[in-house]
């Protein structure tokens, strides 16, 4: 295991120790399956969305003021910004699976320090360490486009909502589009975007659902309430990708610059190279004079590439090897997608 069992023993011992945990999570199906797990399974604690940086800011330390936790714990954020750490006064916990950092004042724990290329999803090791909720566990795994050696029993236990054929294959992208799996990380996706206030609500939802089916087929005032939500963020989507697929032409890379209300740059870029798998994907939303780009590829590695199109820009990114987020000020776009091509060779 590229995290050893003595290590997940470790990160169980401190959430069954702590008393009044605060959780903070990223705002992606991996990050909030996380969460979903650890707080089902402790049946304690408070969960935080950390949305629109891929950076626990020291602003989040606030929440930290107000809550009063006795230990932090961290899912799927790449970075911890110092001044946060220097703010607070508590154990903190971090569970990640990006580029290893070292950073003085936590409890780190990422698969890749073990094996770099080892990119398993946080998800993943919560459900190593709450040993419950395979659904919720399957959901996390497939949407952070990896397959759980649990995909099989998953579903011999869930057939109708993943079929043995489907749970045999090495694409994660057919499960996304095609199974009923798919139509569950889709509802979750969705309702991460909009209001951190109504993405809370919705988490906290979650804690409570009982099963896939409640949630499917909409049996209880929470599950209605979710699906409710999730069906009005995915009629904007399918606006927008209808939009993006009337673009789509012949050339390898794909550039789609959208504003909006809400941020679907990582669901477009992963469901047009899906259905594009020989393109490079560039999806970026504008706002307030900024890009965030999400960018997919199927076989060329991403990191040392957009490595080299940051260089001197005002922005940052990272990520996979296939899957990289980054963000940029508007006016740097051109120069930023020259690089990319440079490098490339297009």
């Amino acid at each position: 295991m590229a995290i050893p069992a003595e290590q997940l023993a470790e990160i169980k011992e401190y959430l069954l120790a702590s008393e009044n945990p605060l959780f903070f999570y990223d705002a992606d199906c991996d990050g909030l399956c996380s969460f979903l797990l650890i707080r089902r399974f402790l049946d304690r604690g408070e969960g935080v969305v950390v949305k629109g940086s891929p950076k626990l800011e020291a602003i989040y330390a606030n929440k930290v003021e107000e809550c009063k936790p006795d230990k932090i714990f961290v899912f799927d954020k790449p970075i911890i910004a110092e001044e946060f750490l220097e703010k607070v006064h508590v154990p903190v916990i971090w569970l990640d699976h990006h580029m290893p950092l070292k950073l003085k004042g936590v409890k780190y724990f990422n698969p890749r320090i073990e094996n770099i290329k080892d990119a398993s999803p946080v998800t993943y090791w919560c459900y190593k360490i709450a040993k419950q909720d395979l659904w919720i566990a399957a959901i996390g795994s497939y949407a952070d486009w990896f397959i759980p050696d649990f995909a099989e029993e998953f579903s011999k236990q869930y057939p109708d909502i993943l079929p043995e054929a489907k749970a045999k294959l090495q694409d994660p992208g057919e499960v996304l589009f095609s199974t009923t799996l798919g139509r569950l990380i889709k509802i979750f996706s969705f309702i991460l975007k909009g209001k951190t206030n109504e993405i809370v609500k919705c988490a906290n939802y979650l804690c409570q659902i009982d099963s896939p089916y409640e949630l499917l087929n909409g049996t209880s005032d929470k599950a209605r309430y979710i699906l409710e939500k999730a069906h009005k963020i995915e009629k904007e989507y399918n606006k927008l990708l209808a939009t993006a697929l009337s673009e789509i032409t012949s050339y390898k890379l794909f550039i789609f610059v959208y504003t909006g209300k809400y941020a679907f740059s990582q669901d477009l870029s992963t469901e047009l190279i899906h259905r594009f798998p020989n393109k490079i994907m560039i999806i970026a939303r504008e706002k307030d004079g900024e890009l965030k780009i999400s960018l997919r590829s199927r076989d060329i590695v991403l990191p040392p590439i957009l490595e080299k199109a940051l260089e001197g820009l005002e922005g940052y990114g990272g990520g996979h090897e296939y899957a990289c987020g980054a963000n940029i000020k508007k006016h740097d776009l051109d120069k930023f997608i020259e690089r990319i091509k440079e490098k490339i060779n297009l």
